[in-house]
């Protein structure tokens, strides 16, 4: 249910004025308008938590219905790529084979992050998607850096530091860096875990300009820590969180200023949006 007091935060989360860091600026007024597609360099999706085979759910429904609005995203504005943020499947690999052949329907390349419930071996992983649990995702001057926050028995666990610190150095020649991660680091929701050594390396790293996550179904909005922005995208699947199934859209404008807004597609309007400026 929504109640006020959700309501109230869903509302001030479009409205938040952040000072420090990279500064963040919101768009309080209805109506907004998006900038015209040639300011728009970089243009990309992030959806999580399908749970794939959950008990009790329309996952089928659910995928199919995002999948679709992926594609609608891309054939109108357009996408460059889409990130699915962790717990592609719910606990049993195997629902993998049948959720690959659902995501495999996006017209834009896309890539996964390991969740929780994703409980397989990081090869059986691999051989799957193509990728290990940690990877680098690169885009002209851009690059993603996918972290694992789970074992195989879906624990929570921080990523690997030293191959994420390594990572971090590589790839600070690169004029924007995203890091997309399922579990966030910082224990400020019920599901989060703390891992203060790697928001330290966050908060050193120049390029990095925003963080994302999956895993706490109910949280759509961002949280802020040392000057980098922590974004949430709700979930698409699974049996509790957020009262709609929904994505984040990121588009990287030409000017260097970053726009993040929720999207609930049954609304006109997107549940928030934030400008990271450049």
């Amino acid at each position: 249910m929504l109640t006020r007091r959700k309501f109230l935060e869903n509302t001030l989360k479009g409205i938040v004025l952040i000072g420090a860091g990279n500064t963040l600026q919101s768009f309080a007024a209805p109506g907004f308008t998006l900038p015209a597609k040639d300011k728009v360099a970089l243009r990309f999706a992030l959806t999580s938590d399908g749970h794939f085979g959950e008990p009790k759910t329309t996952w089928v429904e659910n995928h199919q219905r995002m999948t679709a609005w992926l594609n609608k995203e891309k054939a109108g504005r357009g996408l460059h790529r889409a990130f699915i943020n962790g717990d592609i499947f719910h606990n049993d690999p195997a629902f993998l084979p049948e959720v690959k052949r659902t995501w495999d329907q996006l017209q834009m390349p896309y890539a996964v992050s390991h969740g929780n419930h994703d409980m397989i071996a990081e090869d059986d992983w691999e051989k799957t998607w193509g990728t290990r649990w940690h990877h680098v995702v690169e885009q002209g001057n851009t690059a993603f850096l996918v972290l694992n926050t789970a074992d195989v028995k879906g624990k929570y666990i921080c990523p690997d530091l030293d191959w994420t610190r390594a990572r971090l150095q590589e790839l600070r020649s690169k004029k924007h860096l995203f890091v997309i991660m399922h579990i966030t680091p910082v224990k400020w929701t019920q599901h989060g875990i703390d891992c203060p050594e790697l928001t330290e390396m966050f908060s050193a790293q120049p390029n990095l300009r925003a963080i994302f996550h999956g895993h706490d179904h109910a949280e759509d909005g961002m949280k802020e820590k040392n000057g980098k922005h922590y974004f949430f995208d709700g979930h698409l699947g699974g049996s509790w969180g957020t009262p709609y199934h929904g994505y984040r859209v990121v588009e990287v404008l030409t000017s260097g200023e970053i726009l993040c807004y929720q999207v609930n597609p049954a609304e006109k309007e997107p549940v928030n949006r934030n400008v990271l400026k450049a």
